[in-house]
């Protein structure tokens, strides 16, 4: 009873969500050109030194692999994948020139392609931790490596609620669009690049198939990949770290299905970039019902199904949003989008009702430059722990799980790892099960994983939410103080704002204060969502919002002495056998001469 009026106290909290993200961890790879930066090198797989060769393809020397146990080519960190997770933790890592960093993707020359957008004072942050590495990130019309800057940005809830359909919500917070092809030039630097994928699965923890594909062990891991080339047998790379970050739906990374957890949603959206016609426009300042000089982040009305009743229903039942960023001129990026669904809606379903809306609101689309289908999972398992291979951006999880948001957490989480990286292997002897625990740690603290629960419930809550709910969770939402609001947003150490998220009584104070702003049905859904959630899921918003149940597990690194058992004990048995004078002392001999084997192995752990 205890635990359920503080349920129904506190949880109230709950909490929010919101936006739209286009982000991917490793969306399509590829640099700004065909021509690398000076501090990247392509390099064909070779043994021990890595001289500038230049080369871009890879074959195996087998020279080399003659003499020097068939490795081919070897680095202190590899990393799998050429996203932005996967040029962004290369860069850092390679910062201080002491490390020798490779990521291996056979697509690197291929175009990042989502349109990432973000705001702009957590663009900031990030821009400033990577000052601090020595990295800029610059370039792009607007310079940080932006193309297109909005002071403001707008919203329409209109439909619902006694809420005017044209009414519009003005959020004075400036909105950016990254310039991708500026930022992937940015983070090229401090690493080489080999034109090659793995080809392993996890079948388990740190087990792998097909055998012999991907092997760990003390010192490092030795692993199989294949070149572009597919007529290329696979080269085989010896590495310290492995750092996978080729997405969401990686083949390495475990995920702990033991701690309580949700089934991921899923967020969808057909975007376009178009050309519109506006020779018979009467007001040049606008796209239809959109300011050129903002960016819209929702568009929840449903007007432009014009009566049209089976469609209108649909609409409701599973809700899209437009999102639209006015490029200059007659150009703009268009997008509808299901913020979160399971199953998800189709890209079909967004596609069309996109360009209903763009009919009814007037607008004449005369090209389509560039169409983007965007497929990101929100929410699910966190990675299993005391594995060896890395996680990285969406293979971490890392995507917020009730926005979609992910760039800014998972560039500002790239930093963390780096540093722990960078420290453990200066060490004249690492450890490289504690490098990786650690950094699973930076990632995913037991702080940052109860403030993560806290947001995985609210993408559970929005996806029970029709179109009249969305309209009205989202209104109230925006009608929060900034800190309030923009804190839930980030979700992640370091970004803006995310000071007033970090604590349980944060937590709460932001979920008193929004229930108040809700209109009275959707409080009452969310209320009972709260206490059905905690009561039939499991008890992680419980841990999140209150002191109660303590912090989640631990990634921190904890030498498992099982197999060394209580030293001292053995050691004592062992000195008193030998100074009985009874006439049978023993003990089992496994256990005598553990007791002996183990003593200095005993005292190296416990340092």
């Amino acid at each position: 009873m205890r635990i359920l009026v503080i349920i129904t106290c506190t949880f109230t909290s709950l909490f929010c969500c919101f936006s739209h993200a286009f982000l991917a961890t490793s969306p399509p790879l590829g640099p700004i050109s065909s021509t690398s930066t000076s501090s990247t090198r392509y390099y064909p797989f070779r043994s021990k030194n890595f001289p500038a060769i230049g080369a871009s393809s890879l074959k195996s020397s087998s020279n080399a692999a003659d003499s020097n146990n068939n490795i081919d080519d070897s680095c202190d960190v590899l990393i799998l994948g050429g996203g932005p997770a996967g040029c962004a933790i290369a860069s850092l890592l390679g910062s201080n020139g002491k490390l020798d960093v490779v990521v291996a993707n056979k697509d690197f020359d291929k175009d990042w392609v989502p349109n990432y957008g973000v705001w702009k004072d957590e663009w900031q942050t990030v821009l400033d931790k990577y000052k601090s590495f020595g990295i800029e990130l610059d370039g792009g019309e607007f310079g940080r490596s932006v193309d297109r800057e909005w002071d403001v940005t707008d919203c329409y809830f209109g439909g619902s609620f006694d809420i005017p359909t044209e009414k519009r919500m003005r959020l004075d917070r400036p909105y950016c669009r990254i310039d991708r092809f500026a930022l992937k030039k940015s983070l090229t630097k401090n690493f080489r690049v080999v034109e090659a994928n793995h080809m392993s699965n996890a079948i388990g923890i740190n087990m792998y198939r097909p055998a012999g594909t991907l092997i760990h062990d003390e010192d490092g891991t030795t692993i199989q990949l294949q070149p572009k080339d597919a007529d290329s047998s696979p080269v085989t790379m010896r590495t310290k770290i492995v750092i996978d970050t080729t997405g969401h739906e990686t083949k390495l990374v475990m995920k702990d299905n033991i701690e309580p957890y949700t089934q991921p949603g899923f967020q969808i959206a057909y975007g376009a970039s178009v050309v519109v016609d506006e020779t018979e426009s009467t007001n040049l300042s606008k796209i239809g019902p959109y300011e050129k000089d903002a960016m819209t982040l929702f568009d929840y009305r449903t007007d432009h199904f014009d009566g049209n009743e089976s469609e209108t229903i649909k609409a409701n039942k599973a809700p899209t949003f437009m999102y639209a960023m006015p490029l200059g001129g007659n150009r703009v990026f268009f997008e509808e989008t299901s913020l979160v669904a399971r199953p998800a809606v189709s890209f079909q379903e967004c596609k069309d009702r996109c360009f209903k809306r763009l009919k009814h609101h007037g607008i004449v689309v005369t090209k389509i430059e560039e169409e983007e289908f965007c497929y990101i999972p929100m929410g699910g398992a966190l990675p299993a722990r005391d594995q060896r291979i890395l996680g990285l951006g969406g293979a971490a999880t890392m995507v917020h799980p009730s926005t979609g948001y992910h760039i800014c957490r998972c560039l500002m989480g790239a930093s963390s790892v780096a540093k722990v990286i960078q420290e453990e292997l200066a060490l004249e002897q690492p450890n490289i099960d504690r490098a990786v625990a650690s950094s699973y740690d930076a990632l995913w603290s037991p702080g940052n994983i109860r403030q993560r629960n806290f947001a995985t419930f609210g993408g559970e809550f929005l996806m029970k939410q029709n179109v009249v709910g969305l309209r009205g969770f989202f209104d109230g939402f925006f009608k929060l103080p900034l800190e309030l609001w923009g804190g839930f947003l980030a979700g992640w150490p370091g970004l803006a704002y995310n000071e007033n998220h970090e604590s349980w009584e944060k937590r709460i104070w932001f979920g008193l204060n929004f229930i108040v702003k809700l209109p009275l049905p959707v409080a009452a859904d969310m209320f009972l969502s709260i206490v059905s959630y905690s009561l039939t899921e499991n008890f992680s918003l419980i841990q999140s919002v209150t002191p109660l149940l303590g912090d989640p597990p631990s990634y921190k690194y904890k030498r498992n002495m099982d197999s060394i058992g209580d030293v001292a004990a053995k050691e004592e048995a062992v000195g008193m056998i030998r100074r009985s004078n009874a006439d049978v002392a023993e003990m089992p001999t496994e256990v005598a001469i553990t007791a002996e084997k183990t003593k200095d192995v005993a005292v190296v752990e416990s340092t």
